[in-house]
Order: structure tokens, then C-alpha cells, then sequence
């Protein structure tokens, strides 16, 4: 198959719109060929295509930046000498003075296909900002490796952060392409967009579901996102970043588990089967033990989860990541009453809230999981209207 990125150096009648307009890149480290070359170079090489600047989103063009509010400078290519702005240093949003160094911006970020990758947001941004300027937006469409099921509570009004650009659940089941036309849309922005569409993607298919796997190389687009495993389950291990629990950061599987020094891993697992084993569906749970080597529990041995999906049996329609990271919560929270679940700092910006609801765009889910009377039904009860209308509003916009 063809990313919107390989479908561009391909086709001669593509770029030849682009010829004698100045163009800007917003990518990543996972902005790649097929065969592993940076978009930043290809487009280079291409004598139709004037690159003037570039715009690097959280984590860096680079993608050098491990953690969250960890900003990035702005700096020149070291090769081509064209400036590189930070969306994730200074500003979240363009400047008005670097929108005036580019006619079209051609935005090739790799997603995860969760609401809270920051990805999602700078999209938003830039559009509202080219839609201010006068200015085109191209976007590289690739794959939503989390693939199309859609899952979480929707964002509520007045908990828009830079981790929740609009009223859509946290597993969204969309390409960036995708949710651009959405944006525009829901937000009225009269902007000249176009997606450069991929060629062959099957979100259906297995063994992949919206990964193509076998044809393309992963390659990490932020440092905690190492593998597909990673993809699939953090639509429900982000909300641990909201939370006390490790997610294991400063190991090798990152957002693929989560445990602590004082809880008994095993018997959380059996308190989650018990409360709702239809939530476990498509994965399986293994009890482990790990070590961060740095951020929360540095140095201590923690009695973890790790949420297997990739074994023969994944099932793909039925693994739900939000519920199970929501059970493995209402599971210490039942077999701890009093643990000090919820951490209190500020997150992504977000001054004088809770992380984990604005995580979530809400307390809804911390309020279930905190409330001893509530079960899963009640949560259901509370998600499933909001799952069935997004599937509705977004399908106007699919494109594959």
C-alpha cells in the first residue's frame, strides 16, 4: 500500500500544484518513505517542491523529548537551512509571523488514533490558523493503527485542552486526513484543505486492523510509542498517565501495562474477571513484575498487568482498551478502597484540574470508578450513547 506521503513523490501531476509555492512541513520522526527515508529529505529532492520552514508538533521533529510539557526549540535544518518551529515550545499554535513563510502546509504526522495524542490538536490549530492566513493545507494521510472501533466518553463542553480539541470519544477510529475534514466542518473553518488519500489501507483486515503489517517498518512517532502492541492499548493505558499506577515508562514496554510497588497484580486481574469478563475480550492479561528505570516507581519493583495483543487469538472488534484500563482501576479500587489513585499536578496545561478527567474530557469516569455503588452496567449506561453518536457524525467524513 501507499501513504499520502509515497502517493506525493509518485505522482507527477500531485506536485506539479505544488510548483512555485512555498511549502512547509509539519512531520515527525515517523514521517517516512517506504523505504525509511525522512519526508523532510524526499520532498527536498523534489525540484517542483520549495521548502521555506518546517514545524516540528510535541516531542520534536526530532522526537527527542520523552515526557509531557517537555518543549522543544525552534533551531534551522542542519541540512537544507530552512527554520524548524515548535508547535510544542514557546506555542502551542502558529505564530502569525511563521505563517507568513509558506503558501501551503503539508502536514505528515503519524496518529495513534486516540483523542489525547496531541497530534489530533496541532492538526486543529493549524487549520484555524491557515484558516486566519489565507493559507493551504495538504494533509499525508496515514494509517489509524488502532484501526476503526470506536470507544469513551465524549468530551464534554468546557473541558477542551490541548489534549481534547473537540467532542469526540477517546478512541476515535479515524485518519488524520479524516478528522481534518471533521474539524473543519464541526468548527466551520473556510480553509483550502485537501487530503493526498492512501492507496490500498484496509482497517479491517487482520493481522493488522489498520496497520499494515508485513508492508511498512514502525517507526516511533513520539518515544513512548514503540511498537503496534503500544497503539492498540492506549486508548485506555493513557488514562494511567492520570493516575498514581506506572504505565510503564522506563521500561521497554511503555502503555502496554500498569502496576505499582504496593498492589497485588494477580489479584487484580481476578477481581477484573469477575466484575465484567465481557470487558476482557480480544486480549489477554499477564501478571509480571517490572522495574522502572526512571519516572513513576524509578528504581522500585512494581507487581504489573501487561495487556497482550498481539498473540494468535487477538481479536480486534472485541478488545476494548478503555474498558479494560477503567476495570483494571475499579479493580484497586475495590480491593484498596483508600489507594491514592488519582495524581494532582498540572497536565498539558490544563491548571487546577484533575489529569485523569482531563484525560477523559469529563470526571465521568473517575466519578464511576470512585463510587462504590456503580458497576459496569452504570458505566455502559453512560458511554454507549455517546460511542453510537460519534460512529453516526463521523461517518459523513470517512474516506476508505
Amino acid at each position: 500500500m501507499n501513504f499520502g506521503l509515497d502517493r506525493l513523490l509518485s505522482d507527477d501531476a500531485l506536485r506539479a500544484q505544488l510548483k512555485g509555492r512555498r511549502v512547509a512541513l509539519l512531520a515527525h520522526p515517523a514521517s517516512v518513505t517506504k523505504d525509511l527515508g525522512h519526508a523532510v529529505d524526499a520532498l527536498a529532492a523534489c525540484p517542483e517542491i520549495n521548502i521555506t520552514a518546517a514545524f516540528g508538533p510535541q516531542h520534536g521533529m526530532k522526537g527527542d523529548l520523552q515526557d509531557n510539557m517537555m518543549e522543544s526549540p525552534d533551531y534551522r535544518d542542519p541540512v537544507h537551512g530552512f527554520p524548524v518551529f515548535s508547535l510544542y515550545g514557546e506555542v502551542r499554535r502558529p505564530k502569525d509571523e511563521w505563517m507568513e513563510t509558506f503558501d501551503v502546509v503539508l502536514i505528515d504526522l503519524q496518529d495513534l488514533g486516540c483523542r489525547i495524542y496531541t497530534y489530533v490538536t496541532t492538526l486543529l490549530y493549524v487549520l484555524e490558523a491557515a484558516a486566519k492566513h489565507g493559507k493551504s493545507v495538504w494533509v499525508l494521510d496515514r494509517p489509524n493503527p488502532a484501526g476503526r472501533p470506536v470507544e469513551g466518553m465524549t468530551l464534554k463542553p468546557g473541558w477542551e485542552s490541548f489534549v481534547g480539541a473537540g467532542p469526540m470519544p477517546m478512541r476515535h477510529g479515524m485518519t488524520m486526513g479524516e478528522l481534518g475534514l471533521w474539524f473543519i466542518d464541526r468548527f466551520r473553518l473556510d480553509v483550502d484543505y485537501r487530503v493526498v488519500e492512501m492507496q490500498g489501507w484496509a482497517p479491517e483486515a487482520g493481522p493488522g486492523f489498520g496497520w499494515p503489517l508485513g508492508e511498512r517498518a514502525w517507526v516511533n512517532p513520539s518515544p513512548n510509542a514503540p511498537n503496534l502492541s503500544m497503539a492498540r492499548c492506549y486508548a485506555g493505558t493513557v488514562m494511567l498517565e492520570g493516575a498514581t499506577l506506572s504505565e510503564g515508562r522506563g521500561t521497554t514496554r511503555p502503555l502496554e501495562l500498569f502496576g505499582a510497588p504496593d498492589i497485588d497484580a494477580r489479584a487484580v486481574i481476578a477481581e477484573m474477571q469477575a466484575l465484567a469478563p465481557v470487558w476482557l475480550g480480544g486480549c489477554v492479561l499477564r501478571d509480571m513484575w517490572f522495574e522502572p528505570t526512571f519516572h513513576k516507581h524509578v528504581g522500585k519493583l512494581c507487581s504489573g498487568v501487561q495487556i497482550h495483543v498481539d498473540h494468535p487469538g487477538y481479536d480486534h472488534a472485541a478488545f476494548k482498551p478503555w474498558r479494560v484500563q477503567a476495570l483494571g482501576f475499579k479493580a484497586i479500587r475495590r480491593l484498596y478502597p483508600d489507594y491514592d489513585l488519582w495524581r494532582d499536578f498540572p497536565y498539558e496545561y490544563a491548571f487546577g484540574k484533575l489529569p485523569i478527567d482531563v484525560i477523559n474530557g469529563g470526571p465521568g469516569l473517575r466519578e464511576w470508578v470512585d463510587d462504590a455503588a456503580a458497576g459496569p452496567g452504570d458505566l455502559e449506561a453512560a458511554t454507549r450513547p455517546d460511542e453510537a453518536a460519534w460512529e453516526e457524525a463521523r461517518g459523513a467524513f470517512l474516506l476508505y
